[in-house]
């Protein structure tokens, strides 16, 4: 019932780099996705992309293919979301969500419902000259 935890937000600018990180609770046991997440002012949130602890593929939303990677670190514990060629409209408030799931097209993608079981409190980006 832990909720995860995002980290690694921050001001930068168009064409630069930022690695966010999701950290999620130690005590989290089975299979589980972790979706990254965003939401601008005044727009609904939209999915980013998606990775399980398991051996399912990742998914990244067109808009982010080729400039972000999802990853997690050996132990589990810590997914990171690393932005490349940022732009204007990535600014948002980033979210990861946890959901008790063995596959991301549960999740994300034409099948997908872009929900989570529990979400983080965001982080915000802001990527401006």
């Amino acid at each position: 019932q832990f909720e995860p935890v995002e980290s690694g937000g921050g001001l930068v600018h168009p064409g630069g780099s930022l690695r966010l990180s999701c950290a999620v609770s130690k005590f989290t046991g089975g299979l589980y996705t972790i979706g990254w997440f965003r939401q601008a002012p005044g727009k609904e949130r939209e999915g980013v992309a998606c990775i399980t602890n398991g051996p399912g593929t990742p998914y990244y939303e067109d808009s982010v293919k080729g400039r972000f990677t999802i990853s997690r670190d050996g132990a589990e514990n810590t997914v990171y979301l690393q932005m490349n060629n940022l732009k204007p409209e990535d600014t948002a408030v980033y979210y990861c969500g946890l959901r008790r799931t063995s596959s991301c097209t549960v999740v994300f993608g034409p099948l997908g419902d872009y929900g989570a079981d529990t979400w983080g409190k965001g982080t915000l980006v802001t990527v401006s000259s």
